[in-house]
């Protein structure tokens, strides 16, 4: 396993470079210029200049290029254009925010999809299976924006259930943190509980008609042990991918659920910092979601090796 971590490292360092290549490459293509912004209204020649040399605006890109690796390397994703705020501050101020929401998310998504499409394969052509279809067509169909509307007029404004926006820190109030975390974490799960529905049932409808299975029934397995430790573990490993990649997405396409309940995560930062032209803090935040894709590969990987022992004497 060791070996495999080692290798799939390797080959994600020349990913990790394109990808700041074209995260630095695209970014000065944004049209408008920050420095105008930062200067006021007056937008004096002098300070307008001096702005540039502070942040090397001037220089060549491929200089601006290598000096902004050489500082990445060392731990230093530049300051904001806009706060003067260090990049790796805003990060760790926002990143924790957008984790919790999108961990609370998954967790709701793989309680409900799996266990769903489980039955949808193992019930095919009864009510259960027509049931989990229609609600997998309802999530994917709903627009989370429309759906958290509805659900601060129910929840909160109606029913005075829930907080209808805000954030409050697990470190603070953790009762509190997780009542307002409740409702947009829910948001984001309608549609992800679709699709892990829709594929695990895929998956198990496949792996129930495999030959193995068909053994399985013959020398007398029970039914639950049949779709439980023979069908259901052969089939997780397309289910282990889908779930990477969504998790990976929580993080940087929860921005709607975020600017429509208030919380001050990951994908608010992005946003803001694009209509702003701060190029220092929406070049650290693509590249930490990078990272984050990249992680969550090789954690997929490792996970097809504990899952599959097959792979393992590969």
């Amino acid at each position: 396993m060791f070996k495999l971590i080692l290798r799939r490292i390797i080959v994600a360092i020349p990913t990790l470079i394109l990808v700041s290549m074209v995260i630095f490459g695209l970014q000065k293509i944004l049209p408008g210029d920050p420095v105008l912004a930062m200067a006021g209204e007056e937008r004096d020649p002098a300070v307008l200049e001096f702005l540039r040399d502070k942040y090397r605006l001037n220089d060549p890109l491929p200089v601006q290029y290598l000096a902004w690796v050489k500082e990445v390397g060392q731990g230093n994703l530049g300051v904001s254009l806009r706060t003067d705020i260090p990049v790796t501050t805003l990060v760790r101020q926002k990143l924790p925010v957008t984790i919790q929401l999108a961990v609370m998310a998954m967790f709701f998504a793989i309680l409900v999809g799996i266990p769903l499409g489980i039955l949808a394969a193992v019930r095919k052509g009864s009510r259960i299976e027509f049931g989990a279809n229609l609600f997998a067509l309802s999530g994917m169909s709903i627009p989370n924006f429309w759906l958290g509307i509805v659900l601060i007029m129910i929840v909160s404004v109606w029913l005075k259930w829930l907080p209808a926006s805000g954030y409050v820190p697990p470190g603070t109030d953790l009762w509190l943190s997780l009542k307002t975390m409740l409702m947009p974490s829910l948001v984001l799960s309608t549609a992800i509980s679709a699709y892990l529905m829709r594929h695990t049932r895929s998956a198990m409808l496949e792996a129930l008609s495999a030959d193995y299975v068909r053994t399985a029934r013959a020398k007398g397995a029970s039914e639950r042990i049949v779709v439980l430790r023979h069908a259901l573990r052969n089939a997780l490993m397309p289910i282990v991918t889908l779930v990477t990649i969504l998790f990976g997405e929580l993080l940087a396409g929860a921005v709607l659920t975020e600017q429509i309940f208030g919380i001050p995560g990951f994908g608010k930062l992005l946003v803001d910092a694009v209509f702003n032209r701060d190029y220092a803090v929406v070049q650290g935040v693509v590249l930490c979601i990078a990272v984050g894709f990249i992680v969550l590969t090789l954690v997929a990987d490792v996970l097809y090796i504990l899952i599959n022992p097959r792979l393992r004497y590969a």
